[in-house]
């Protein structure tokens, strides 16, 4: 598997050689890894804060349990191909939140994008660097062509955090999400490949280090 052949201008992503079943993508300050059991002490003092899950249809954490829970279940995700998920990570090792690619369509080469980091990472400049390595992750590594994210449309700071990155509103999607089973509207983002290579994103520095899982490629990739 190599980079795509028209991103020549931006750094080469480079497929090295790792322990069989790992898969890191790192950038200069941040990196992207499978989370680990032992993360689960970290993942949870993030997830625990009720300001970070506000908007979602989980959480917040309650016991250190749900964390190992969640991380217990990312393997099976990755073996169905459902589901492409990492920890966050800074380079002095803190855990600063999670980003992954679901809802795969390799046929129109296309997922959706979900992100979130710990309270004391917003502002920091992490939800760009991450976006860049995931981003990177999924138009050079898995060749998908189009990544979709959806935001709560009172969610302000997660829509201005989208579209400070490139993201372009296609508009609201009604009733698309159950928040405590409340039906919620929610904006639709997306980035097209071609707007990630126009974009500064794709001139961020990344390796992808490891084993990319062949499910998650799309055809004519490999």
């Amino acid at each position: 598997m190599s980079g795509s052949a028209d991103t020549e201008d931006a750094p080469v992503a480079a497929f090295g050689r790792a322990a069989e079943g790992t898969l890191e993508v790192r950038g200069n300050e941040l990196s992207l890894r499978y989370a680990r059991p032992q993360d689960a002490p970290a993942l949870f003092a993030l997830a625990s804060d009720p300001e970070v899950t506000k908007f979602f249809s989980w959480g917040p954490y309650l016991h250190e349990r749900d964390a190992e829970a969640y991380i217990a279940s990312l393997p099976a995700k990755r073996a169905q191909g459902s589901a492409l998920e990492f920890l966050i990570v800074h380079r002095d090792t803190a855990v600063v939140g999670i980003t992954g690619l679901s809802e795969f369509s390799l046929r129109d080469r296309r997922a959706v994008v979900g992100t979130w980091h710990g309270r004391r990472w917003w502002g920091t400049g992490a939800n760009r660097q991450s976006k860049a390595l995931v981003l990177g992750l999924a138009f050079r590594g898995l060749g998908l062509e189009r990544v979709t994210a959806w935001c709560g449309i009172e969610n302000e700071r997660s829509r201005r955090a989208l579209e400070r990155v490139g993201f372009v509103n296609e508009g609201v999607l009604r009733h698309w999400h159950l928040h405590a089973g409340e039906p919620k509207d929610v904006v639709s983002y997306a980035m097209l490949r071609s707007e990630w290579e126009a974009s500064e994103l794709a001139r961020e520095p990344l390796e992808i280090v490891g084993r990319i899982p062949p499910q998650f490629v799309s055809s004519g990739q490999a």
